[in-house]
C-alpha cells in the first residue's frame, strides 16, 4: 500500500499551532545595550538562564528594536525605565521587573523583600532616582539626545539621507 500524503496531518498542525500561539520565554525583558551596567546584570541574568530560554533578553539600543513586537513600548519609554513584557502581553516597569526575573530564574530571594509594603516604596524611590541619573552616570549623552541620534540613524538607514563626514 504506498504511503498516505495525510499520514497524522493533526500531529503537525497542533505542533504548528502550539509553537506559534504560546512563547517559550516567561518574560521578555527589554534592556539597553549601550549601558555596560545594564549589560553587566543582562550577562548575569543570561548565565543564570543558561539557554533554558526562560527570558528573552531584547536589546532596546538595537536600531531594528520596533515597539510593536514587544508591548508597544517605544524606544523612549524603555529607555527611562526598564521595562519588560509577560507572555499574555502585559508590560511591567521598574523594580516589578527584577522581581519577576529573579523569581523565573530561581533567586526570587534577591527581591523578596522589596514586596514588603515600605520596603517596596522606599527601593522603588530608589529605583526612579537611578534611572533618571542613569546616562549621566555611565558617561552617555542625555535621554533627548539619544533618542534624536536613532532616530536620524534610523532614517539614514532607512531613507538614503546620510551625509558622510571625516568624524564617521
Amino acid at each position: 500500500m504506498p504511503p498516505s500524503k495525510t499520514d497524522f496531518p493533526e500531529s503537525v498542525e497542533v505542533t504548528t499551532q502550539t509553537q506559534s500561539s504560546s512563547p517559550s520565554w516567561q518574560i521578555e525583558l527589554l534592556y539597553d545595550g549601550q549601558c555596560p551596567l545594564c549589560l553587566r546584570e543582562v550577562n548575569f541574568l543570561q548565565r543564570r538562564d543558561a539557554g533554558r530560554g526562560l527570558v528573552a533578553f531584547v536589546d532596546i539600543a538595537d536600531d531594528d528594536y520596533t515597539p510593536e513586537a514587544h508591548g508597544g513600548v517605544d524606544f523612549e519609554t524603555a529607555m527611562g525605565r526598564i521595562h519588560a513584557v509577560l507572555p499574555d502581553g502585559t508590560v511591567i516597569k521598574n523594580v516589578e521587573v527584577f522581581r519577576r526575573v529573579y523569581e523565573i530564574l530561581g533567586m526570587g530571594w534577591i527581591y523578596a523583600v522589596t514586596k514588603l509594603p515600605v520596603i517596596g516604596a522606599i527601593v522603588d524611590k530608589l529605583y526612579e532616582i537611578w534611572a533618571d541619573y542613569r546616562l549621566s552616570l555611565t558617561g552617555r549623552p542625555n535621554l533627548a539626545t539619544i533618542v534624536s541620534n536613532r532616530q536620524k540613524r534610523i532614517e539614514c538607514e532607512t531613507q538614503g539621507r546620510c551625509r558622510l563626514n571625516d568624524n564617521g
